[in-house]
């Protein structure tokens, strides 16, 4: 291409023209013109490659956001889990204050008799709603005989919503264990025993797993030789007694004289090394209350026989001390 030469006023044509031999180069054979190649690449390049990073980091902002916003959703609508909830904040059905109304309703509701029929009445009053007590004062009991309660307490709660649970009671009734069932809905800071409890039978009865009874005649003999006197300082609560049959950091603490050692009926050592997880059965003498027919006779004394866990170290050739003691998880009677 080439401009023109000045115009007669001195100044350049702006214009450009191609010459004739660029326009040959540029000519293809069937007259058409061809694009020509222009060194160093085409303008503005540079700025096109600059934009692929930053749409790739666009477009993974985006996922991120996204991917984000569609677990929120399903986190957010999944079901509440079996049971329920045990808090008792904002939005959620009170648990711990449910559980402890449905017991104070069980102790009304199961404990009743023919003379206490208007004072029973009155106080289910209290938990139920006024349409319910109105038309159902007694809650189906027909006013006849009596149901001798022993004791009740919450053993479970199913939630079905915010405002809807159902409260399991264990009760022992004239020495029989049963459930009820109490439904019980939410409102606000308000509750209400919503209809009549259901009666549900106890729960069975499981056989616990057989232990391995396999003994160590040895350390059984060593540590019956030093267990009695350990139990009569923790009958009594001596801490120096205790102190010298404990492990050193080891504390235990002792019954403060509640009760007094009689003797050791059983003794349980399993093989092992020098620490070895131990069971004994001790029967305690139990203190007579003034005014029993028994108190003060001589060789009449209440007895209890009771199971512990024992952790005991041999620290020395045949010496035992005690690290711990608690409950047996052992079956009690087991010899």
């Amino acid at each position: 291409m080439v401009r023109r030469p000045n115009s007669g006023n001195g100044t350049q044509s702006p214009v450009y023209y191609l010459d004739s031999a660029n326009l040959a180069a540029g000519m293809q054979a069937d007259g058409s013109l061809a694009a020509r190649p222009m060194i160093g690449g085409s303008r503005g390049a540079g700025g096109r490659w600059l934009l692929w990073p930053l749409r790739a980091v666009l477009w993974t902002a985006l996922l991120v956001i996204v991917f984000r916003g569609v677990t929120a959703i399903i986190f957010s609508s999944s079901p509440a889990p079996a049971g329920g909830t045990r808090t008792g904040t904002s939005g959620e059905f009170p648990v711990s204050l449910a559980e402890a109304y449905a017991t104070e309703f069980g102790r009304v509701y199961l404990g009743f008799s023919s003379q206490s029929l208007a004072q029973r009445e009155q106080a289910l009053a209290a938990f139920v709603p006024a349409s319910l007590s109105a038309a159902n004062p007694s809650l189906g009991w027909n006013g006849i005989g009596q149901l001798n309660l022993q004791s009740v307490q919450a053993a479970g709660i199913k939630v079905q919503d915010r405002r809807h649970a159902v409260v399991t009671l264990l009760a022992l009734l004239g020495g029989q264990l049963m459930e009820l069932g109490v439904p019980v809905a939410a409102a606000g800071s308000g509750l209400v025993v919503s209809g009549e409890p259901a009666w549900l039978p106890a729960p069975p009865q499981a056989s616990p797993p057989s232990a391995p009874r396999s003994s160590d005649p040895v350390a059984q003999r060593q540590l019956m030789n030093e267990l009695p006197a350990f139990f009569q300082a923790y009958a009594s609560g001596d801490s120096a007694a205790l102190n010298r049959f404990l492990v050193r950091g080891a504390s235990v603490a002792g019954l403060g004289g509640a009760v007094a050692f009689d003797q050791i009926s059983a003794l349980h050592v399993p093989p092992g090394g020098t620490a070895r997880q131990i069971t004994v059965t001790v029967i305690w003498q139990l203190p007579e209350p003034p005014g029993s027919v028994t108190a003060g006779i001589q060789g009449v004394t209440s007895k209890l026989e009771m199971s512990y866990g024992m952790s005991v170290v041999d620290l020395q050739d045949g010496k035992w001390y005690v690290k711990g003691i608690g409950a047996s998880s052992e079956t009690v009677g087991a010899r």
